[in-house]
């Protein structure tokens, strides 16, 4: 006999945690590994979760290709700033959180050996809102794709529009943006605008609807105020699918809808066509 007793249950096998994750549209549970290998896409129903700046570096470029432009630029606390905790406790926080100095991600790389300027917002640091050195690092951007004569991409993941904790600093960056995008259109440049879940508020407001080409991921939240506050102003009902890159593309607003995994190829269609004409 063993040396177990007849009262003794075996043990059981507990489920390593972080192995599995549920797809906020289908309700299903996935395996967390093969909605990485599907770029951060829903197995069952292609739902196309957050993905993060670095991640859409990988999926975008060629690998190794990326050279990040403005590291050292830092958010600092000009109004000194206080709603539930201080504004510069906030950003060590988010800091911490992200390992980002803030929202913006911008360098040169290369897409199938073409070399562009690419710049992306990223939701996880203050829901990618858009402060003084957001604006400046995408402005760099810009002007440095002006002189070097490249593609411009900017990927946005914004929520929080302007970033409300540097008041007129933050709005002021709409206008700084826009501006060095007509400049960079003067000079003849291609800018690709590439929407995701969500882009809201002053980022749809300025440079994210101002793209010669604008893609869209599918079913992304994209618009200025959000449903419930244009619903609560106007007082009527908005038309099913409101805000969606759908809904917006059917109105003019988005040329194409891409799903992920084609976004690397139909960002190199455009270049090649533009370069042609």
């Amino acid at each position: 006999m063993s040396g177990k007793t007849m009262t003794e249950r075996p043990t059981k096998r507990g489920i390593p945690e972080g192995l599995w994750v549920r797809c906020p549209q289908c309700k299903a549970t996935v395996f967390k590994k093969e909605v990485a290998a599907r770029l951060n896409c829903c197995p069952e129903c292609d739902h196309h979760f957050y993905t993060s700046a670095q991640e859409r570096i990988a999926q975008l470029l060629d690998e190794s290709s990326f050279e990040a432009w403005d590291t050292d630029l830092r958010p600092v606390d000009p109004l000194e700033f206080v709603d539930r905790i201080p504004y510069h406790a906030r950003l060590v926080d988010e800091q911490k959180k992200t390992n980002m100095p803030d929202a913006a991600v911008c360098g040169k790389g290369f897409i199938r050996g073409r070399p562009v300027v690419l710049g992306i917002t990223d939701f996880a640091f203050m829901a990618g809102s858009m402060g003084s050195v957001v604006g400046e690092k995408l402005t760099r951007a810009i002007e440095r794709a002006t002189e070097m004569k490249l593609p411009l991409i900017f990927v946005s993941g914004s929520g929080g529009g302007a970033r409300m904790q540097e008041g007129i600093l933050s709005l002021m960056q709409m206008a700084k943006v826009s501006a060095a995008l007509g400049r960079y259109a003067q000079a003849g440049g291609l800018y690709l605008a590439i929407l995701t879940n969500p882009t809201m508020g002053g980022v749809a407001a300025s440079w994210a609807f101002q793209g010669d080409i604008t893609f869209a991921e599918p079913k992304a939240m994209i618009g200025f105020a959000g449903a419930r506050t244009i619903k609560n102003t106007i007082r009527l009902e908005l038309p099913e699918g409101f805000q969606t890159s759908e809904f917006l593309m059917k109105h003019g607003f988005v040329d194409r809808i891409v799903q992920r995994r084609d976004l690397r190829t139909e960002v190199a269609r455009i270049i090649d066509y533009c370069e042609i004409r």
